[in-house]
């Protein structure tokens, strides 16, 4: 696929993703009041996971699409005399929403099932200020259309880490406790770390790569859709005596 070609498919695609997932905020925000009262607490933080993941996305994924509509991926703008390419900008911004989503994904696992968070759970925090404090370090050159290597992959390994981890305590309790929703919830996030993960290490190298992203994206709405399925338009589907979905 030709670089113009490969543009305009994720422009299209980031257009459509956008609508979505900001559909589903704000019609989870519009129908929280249906949502069975035991319910509320994970109701409220799907609600807020995807309100943060996609104001970040809203800088990412739209300041790509306006950059590709004016001067491609090198469009600027100067901001006190600094001049700012968009496109690093809007991955700074998803970087920070796309930790917050993770921190509030254990919240989220930790009001479902009702565990203490361990070892594993606490990790998850100390992993998202790990990163924090690393794209905060000056040698990430957030401003630059070519990120340095280094500091891209060590400023997305506690990132990937903290997948891992969410994606594990999920996958345990929901299988010990029969959860089908979040046993999707958990299976999605492993299918996003499986075409992360590729991005991340060989995008600079195999710019084609990048087409995962779509798949990824896609995966996260469909935790999205099972969220607002489960907790908002189908509020009142009967629940097991073991916890799981009937």
């Amino acid at each position: 696929m030709s670089e113009a070609a490969r543009g305009m498919t994720e422009t299209v695609f980031n257009i459509a993703y956008l609508f979505i997932v900001w559909w589903l905020v704000i019609a989870m925000w519009r129908r929280r009041s249906l949502v069975l009262a035991h319910d509320q607490p994970v109701a409220r933080l799907i609600m807020w996971a995807f309100f943060w993941l996609g104001l970040g996305d809203i800088g990412h994924v739209g300041f790509r699409v306006v950059a590709f509509a004016l001067d491609g991926p090198a469009t600027a703008v100067t901001v006190f005399g600094t001049k700012l390419f968009l496109a690093p900008l809007g991955s700074l911004a998803t970087a920070i929403t796309f930790t917050f989503f993770y921190v509030i994904m254990i919240m989220l696992w930790h009001d479902r099932f009702k565990k203490p968070y361990g070892f594993v759970g606490t990790t998850v925090f100390v992993l998202g200020a790990a990163r924090l404090l690393i794209m905060a370090l000056p040698w990430n050159d957030w401003n630059s259309l070519q990120p340095p290597f280094f500091w891209a992959i060590a400023r997305n390994i506690p990132l990937m880490l903290m997948q891992l981890a969410v994606a594990y305590l999920m996958l345990r309790d929901a299988v010990a406790y029969r959860d089908t929703t979040f046993l999707w919830i958990g299976t999605m996030i492993v299918v996003s770390f499986l075409c992360y993960a590729p991005v991340i290490f060989m995008q600079q190298k195999f710019p084609a790569v990048g087409m995962l992203m779509i798949p990824k994206t896609i995966a996260y709405l469909v935790i999205a859709v099972i969220g607002f399925c489960r907790y908002y338009r189908c509020a009142a589907v009967p629940i097991s005596n073991t916890g799981g979905i009937v």
